[in-house]
């Protein structure tokens, strides 16, 4: 455990799907302090995934239809009002706990809407981003440059936005698109990002939704490229309050 690093109100949300076997060590794992509310979304599990979240400390919220983004909707739904901004990561222990520490501290600088834990530039693990991962996040994030100058290397499920600038974002995928979608109206409205290296490791136990199995890639990687073009063609409101300036990467 770590001290505390901010007495703001932040909070963690925590999407999970049949992850009884990783996600009480992922919540005993996260550096003390940093969050007020930490919500572990149970997204129509069939494990015992609520009942150890919950003994471990975790605020339990359950969502029975499925989706990554449906998921994070929901935990969103339970944020208290005074709560500042909020972070994400995963359930199956690939995202390591303690890089939240490095991902609010840079976000305590009070400059950025998004702050991103980048795997690509973190070094993973061997073996933890497959081929066809990588081929994704390099055709997505080129996609982002060019259409918006947004200089991201990765799609990755770490990250920490502001309440102001996630209300301003309006997300409303219900499933693999939720990252993408975060990131591209991110770009488009001008928002100030920053990026930093974070670690990335094979899951613990259990396959991944999306990358264990090649349809699964293929169906993830097709909705991810049009959550790209819808984001570019749909309007975006860019006069609600929030600052814009040029893209900033580690």
């Amino acid at each position: 455990m770590t001290s505390a690093i901010s007495p703001t109100r932040y909070a963690l949300v925590i999407p999970a799907l049949n992850e009884a076997e990783s996600i009480g060590r992922v919540l005993e794992q996260i550096p003390h302090g940093l969050f007020s509310q930490v919500i572990v979304v149970d997204n129509g599990s069939e494990d015992c995934t609520a009942e150890v979240a919950r003994a471990a400390g975790g605020w339990v919220v359950r969502e029975p239809r499925r989706g990554y983004g449906q998921a994070c909707l929901a935990g969103l739904a339970q944020l208290h009002p005074e709560t500042s901004a909020v972070a994400f990561m995963d359930a199956d222990l690939s995202d390591d706990p303690g890089d939240l520490a490095g991902i609010v501290q840079v976000f305590d600088e009070g400059r950025w809407d998004l702050v991103l834990g980048s795997r690509v530039l973190g070094n993973p693990q061997p073996g933890s981003l497959t081929p066809l991962q990588r081929f994704g996040n390099w055709i997505s994030t080129a996609l982002i440059r060019w259409l918006w100058q947004m200089p991201f290397t990765d799609l990755g499920p770490m990250r920490m936005v502001s309440r102001h600038a996630l209300d301003s974002l309006r997300l409303s995928d219900r499933d693999f698109g939720w990252n993408v979608e975060m990131q591209a109206k991110a770009a488009r409205l001008g928002m100030r990002v920053r990026e930093i290296p974070v670690s990335y490791r094979q899951r613990a136990s259990g396959r991944s939704k999306i990358s264990g199995a090649l349809g699964g890639s293929v169906r993830a990687g097709l909705k991810i490229l049009w959550t790209i073009y819808r984001c570019w063609h749909i309007r975006l409101d860019v006069e609600d309050g929030v600052p814009t300036s040029a893209a900033h990467k580690l």
